[in-house]
């Protein structure tokens, strides 16, 4: 919620702007560790109905607007622009009303002497825990704008092989679903006004004929009640999908998939050698870099596998130990990576390992829309001229018969 507020900062200065916060409570909190002496806090009148309202909640920072901030970010830092002045200028021009008043938030923490990656880490729906563990490293090592660049760079990366990978699945989806939707139409629509046709005409009907109007008249009588079942199913199904158990079992089925599990398994290795790279190479530590790995990869199967090397490089054990005992994880990667435990390359063999596994999901992804196309023709081929011989034949025999 928007709050807007009159303070005065440490040097007695009025300061009069507004704060993103859940409550008054927390806005006046907030504003006062800074350092403000506050005088009024007020919640912002966005405006609009109830359902313009409940929109906002519904709003997100994108990939790509955390990419373009992350090269403003580099170029003005190595312009030696100060980072308060950074923020509060790129605030200025921010293209979201969101973007706004996070990068405002950000900029006002700065002002009470707090570090970027601390500022950062209070917006988590916009950077993520690698994110601010980079910029962490980066004030440490005194690289703020070559960690903003690399952050840039890996986000591309990342962002290009997770598209390409979404983008593969979306034509197929939308294809079948399309294709059940006519022919869900065709049954309660067409089908009853062409059976009743020819049940009046006398003429015996084929046996395929029959259970396509058997079919239809399933979904005639019952397809209210098998929405509702539909509609509950999924409600409780998304209810269950969402807790630690479920997300595990729907992340082991997605990698059991044939073709589709396969494609899944190589972008989790490809996130997983990717960013375990860029934090080694940023200097954070190996057991740091597992972790905030984990928290990321997108997939509770190797969420647990990292935690599980975490703990393992905790008690004095190696990665490529830990990893050797979980079957998702493949020998070769296991074995790059022993070698770069022995010579202490790890971060540039992760970064091949990163470069290997982006090309096999693009591999990958041509190898599943190769096989795609021509399943989805001969289904979609086989569903229509089943139903069309259905219909078309009955009534070829009774015009002959006339």
């Amino acid at each position: 919620m928007l709050f807007k507020y009159k303070a005065v900062d440490k040097n007695g200065t009025a300061q009069e702007s507004t704060i993103d916060a859940v409550s008054r409570d927390i806005a006046i909190n907030s504003l006062q560790s800074r350092g403000f002496i506050v005088s009024s806090v007020e919640p912002v009148d966005e405006g609009g109905d109830g359902l313009f309202k409940n929109i906002v909640l519904f709003e997100s920072v994108s990939n790509k607007d955390i990419v373009l901030l992350s090269r403003q970010i580099s170029t003005l830092f190595e312009a030696q622009v100060s980072a308060l002045r950074i923020f509060r200028l790129l605030a200025s021009e921010a293209d979201t009303p969101l973007m706004q008043r996070i990068l405002t938030a950000v900029a006002d923490d700065l002002q009470a002497g707090s570090p970027i990656s601390k500022a950062l880490s209070k917006h988590p729906k916009a950077f993520s825990d690698f994110y601010v563990n980079m910029i962490k490293a980066g004030e440490e090592a005194g690289k703020l704008d070559e960690t903003f660049l690399y952050l840039a760079d890996y986000m591309d990366r990342s962002y290009a092989v997770s598209s390409k990978a979404r983008n593969a699945l979306i034509y197929p989806a939308f294809v079948i679903s399309t294709f059940f939707i006519v022919m869900i139409l065709m049954m309660t629509m067409v089908i009853p006004r062409i059976s009743q046709i020819l049940i009046d005409s006398g003429q015996e009907i084929p046996v395929y004929t029959q259970v396509v109007i058997a079919i239809s008249n399933f979904f005639v009588d019952f397809g209210l009640f098998l929405l509702v079942l539909v509609v509950v199913g999924g409600f409780f199904f998304f209810r269950y999908v969402t807790t630690g158990a479920g997300k595990g079992a729907l992340d082991r089925l997605q990698l059991g998939l044939p073709y589709v599990g396969d494609l899944f398994r190589k972008l989790y290795l490809s996130r997983i050698a990717d960013n375990m790279s860029t934090m080694l190479g940023s200097g954070i530590s190996v057991v740091q870099a597992l972790e905030i790995t984990g928290s990321v990869v997108g997939s509770v199967v190797y969420r647990e596998i990292l935690a599980d090397a975490a703990t393992a490089v905790k008690a004095g054990g190696s990665i490529s130990e830990a990893f050797a005992r979980h079957p998702e994880m493949p020998g070769i990667m296991n074995a790059m990576i022993r070698v770069g435990e022995e010579t202490g390359e790890m971060g540039n063999i992760l970064k091949t390992l990163a470069r290997f596994y982006q090309r096999e999901v693009a591999n990958a992804v041509d190898t599943l829309v190769d096989l795609i196309e021509p399943f989805m023709i001969v289904v979609l081929g086989l569903g229509v001229g089943v139903l069309l011989a259905s219909v078309l034949i009955p009534i070829y025999n009774i015009s002959s018969a006339i």
